[in-house]
């Protein structure tokens, strides 16, 4: 066997997508790999065959992201666009192309084509679609347009690229641009007619939508809104027969985050946001269609929806909430696990897989589950889970596993403070030799409402191959462990920072062989924050690396897409009435102290921690005369560790790697 190279993960295999067929006979899901000379992810749709277990790739257009089960045999795609595409998308105009290929055979045929960019699609019947679709406002300066004027104003527009009209807030979003006056628009499609019909206004921004079984109602969660967004949101019924919208909820200051239908009900999830801010763990509720009255189910859970467990090897994504019979099924991180869960209309919740690792995605039909998860060290795969037991189904990443030496985390709960325990963990070099002294790095995650855990993460494994020991742990303000272990409101930088410290005191004093005077700090988003923190509190690092940062909370809460809303949430108050607390909390205000090498890693569309926030505590260290470099990365964004392009991606880990060899080797 061999260590992990740097490269090895431009090799790896990306699994996304998981959709049972209607009977359940077979399931549908999406393929994705790099490739790295065209600088590009490929993707295609293959198709598991349940009860033999076999799997075989459907299509090969290489660009198949996303797609949906018209009947057993059929299903509907969307991702490719044909050569004759170009001057459509020269002159500006957005579509989606769909095709649709029978699972048994023959190539895949032109369906229809949207003429928006389609986010969701649903098949109502064979001639029927209700979908989401992005909508500019400016739109309504086409309507009733002759086909000559349109095509003219078209032109005018593409003419003005040149220009951004900004008068709304949030004005661009992380990872699709800028979305000034842009609405995720709720529409009913009819294929034979080709008639896209608008079933919300103009102003109001669909979140999500799910069809009840009879498919003649859909629930549907939204907000409408001018000038700024907020995260409160209304749930309504809409009439698929008469055409008809009705609000379900009465309260006006509540973020509903799911919405389903659960028999002859609808099952929400959200919260009042009032104890713990935005960022509180969710509550379920029971929607009685016919009264509008609302039940919570769930008064004493604090538990958090989703999967939070961070990797960089993913890529895609899939259900990680669904109904299905009686039961609303969902994933919950739980400590530095990912979990299945179900629910009844009683609130009644039962732990279906409670494996040690993460669920990223699943699907249910029936009693039978899929889900496509990370187990051991093992990158993700397929697995069927029945009669409590788990089953492999895929191999598409086993190479690793046989090939590559890996080192296992070990585990360490580490008590920072009385009756305050957190999880960390240490990786080992591989080909660790006792009575040898190594150099360390200390990796600290984003969020901070994430969670580290014991699954495959490249860039520790690649560092444990290049001879580093590699620590990190779950600080004050991870997710996993409930509302109040997650609250740092108003003390980022505090109890947060004295956990992180606290652990790698317990680390180097418990593994002797990491020479301390070698050790190194990096992390990404809170985890860059956290970063600018350390450096400007302490010189104990020899190197640093802060990635997609954040140095200055002013700055953060007037120029990222969800700075004006998070940032008073998290800091408190709001520059103009706060301003001390901001600038306290703000590592750009300790710059003059700090000592420590430190590269700096950004993205020039990083919109949730604008580049900003990266150039000013680069420009503050080179002031104060402190050895530092910025490496800005364009047409990448806050995802450049997880789904950047693969060059970009393959330059990030070498710069960071190089970096810490200059100054810990």
């Amino acid at each position: 066997m061999e260590k992990i190279k740097l490269e090895d993960f431009t090799k790896f295999k990306f699994l996304s997508g998981l959709k049972y067929s209607p009977s359940g006979e077979h399931a549908g899901f999406v393929v994705h790999r790099m490739d790295v000379e065209e600088n590009k992810y490929l993707s295609n749709l293959w198709l598991l065959e349940v009860k033999s277990g076999k799997y075989f790739q459907l299509t090969s257009f290489n660009e198949e992201t996303d797609f949906v089960w018209l009947d057993d045999e059929n299903i509907l795609f969307s991702g490719y666009r044909n050569p004759k595409d170009k001057e459509k998308m020269d002159s500006g105009e957005e579509f989606t192309r769909y095709y649709k290929i029978n699972i048994h055979g023959g190539e895949a045929v032109e369906a229809f084509v949207i003429s928006k960019r389609v986010t969701d699609i649903k098949p109502i019947d064979e001639n029927t679609f209700l979908l989401t679709a992005r909508y500019n406002i400016t739109e309504k300066e086409l309507e009733g347009l002759s086909e000559e004027e349109k095509k003219e104003e078209l032109k005018r527009r593409k003419e003005e690229r040149d220009y951004k009209v900004l008068d709304e807030i949030p004005y661009w979003v992380n990872g699709v641009g800028f979305v000034n006056k842009d609405r995720n628009r709720l529409y009913l499609y009819r294929v034979k007619e080709n008639k896209l019909q608008p079933i919300t206004d103009e102003y109001t921004h669909v979140s999500l939508f799910n069809l009840n079984r009879t498919k003649n109602k859909a629930v549907f969660i939204s907000q409408t809104y001018k000038d700024k967004k907020k995260l409160v949101s209304d749930v309504y019924i809409y009439d698929i027969k008469t055409n008809e919208i009705e609000k379900l909820n009465k309260d006006e200051d509540f973020s509903y985050r799911y919405a389903d239908f659960l028999g002859e009900h609808v099952i929400c999830m959200g919260t009042d946001m009032k104890k713990y801010g935005i960022n509180e763990n969710s509550k379920f509720y029971i929607f009685d269609i016919d009264s509008g009255e609302r039940k919570c189910i769930t008064p004493d859970l604090d538990l958090s929806i989703g999967n939070s467990v961070g990797s960089d090897s993913r890529y895609g994504h899939g259900y990680s909430i669904k109904s299905e019979g009686d039961y609303l099924y969902f994933i919950s991180t739980e400590r530095y696990n990912a979990y299945l869960n179900r629910i009844n209309i009683s609130g009644e919740i039962e732990k279906v897989i409670a494996s040690e690792g993460s669920v990223d995605m699943f699907d249910v039909k029936g009693e039978n589950i899929l889900f496509i998860g990370f187990r051991d060290l093992k990158l993700s795969e397929l697995y069927e889970y029945s009669d409590g037991e788990e089953k492999q189904l895929t191999n598409f990443n086993e190479w690793v596993q046989r090939e590559k030496k890996l080192s296992k985390p070990e585990r360490v709960e580490v008590e920072t403070r009385p009756g305050h325990f957190i999880d960390g963990w240490v990786i080992k070099p591989i080909d660790y030799e006792e009575g040898k002294k190594y150099p360390a790095i200390l990796d600290i995650h984003g969020g901070p409402k994430t969670v580290y855990g014991e699954i495959y993460f490249h860039e520790m494994q690649y560092w444990a191959a290049e001879g580093y020991f590699v620590f990190f742990c779950n600080p004050k303000g991870s997710d996993g462990r409930g509302n109040e272990f997650a609250d740092i409101r108003g003390r980022y930088g505090t109890v947060d920072y004295e956990d992180i410290m606290k652990f790698t005191d317990y680390v180097l004093q418990h593994y002797k062989d990491i020479d301390s005077s070698r050790v190194g700090v990096t992390g990404g988003s809170y985890g860059g924050f956290m970063t600018n923190w350390i450096i400007g509190h302490t010189d104990r690092f020899k190197a640093a690396v802060s990635q997609r940062s954040i140095s200055n909370w002013t700055t953060e809460f007037g120029a990222t897409d969800i700075g004006y809303y998070f940032v008073p949430d998290q800091i408190g108050g709001t520059p103009w009435d706060n301003f001390e607390k901001y600038w306290e909390h703000s590592p750009l205000k300790y710059a003059d102290k700090v000592k420590t090498p430190t590269l700096f890693l950004h993205s020039d569309e990083d919109y949730r921690c604008w580049m900003v926030e990266a150039l000013q505590m680069f420009s503050a260290l080179k002031y104060f005369g402190v050895e530092s470099k910025l490496v800005l990365f364009h047409g990448e964004n806050h995802e450049l560790s997880r789904s950047g392009k693969p060059k970009h991606r393959i330059r990030r880990l070498r710069e960071i790697t190089e970096w810490f060899n200059k100054y810990l080797k």
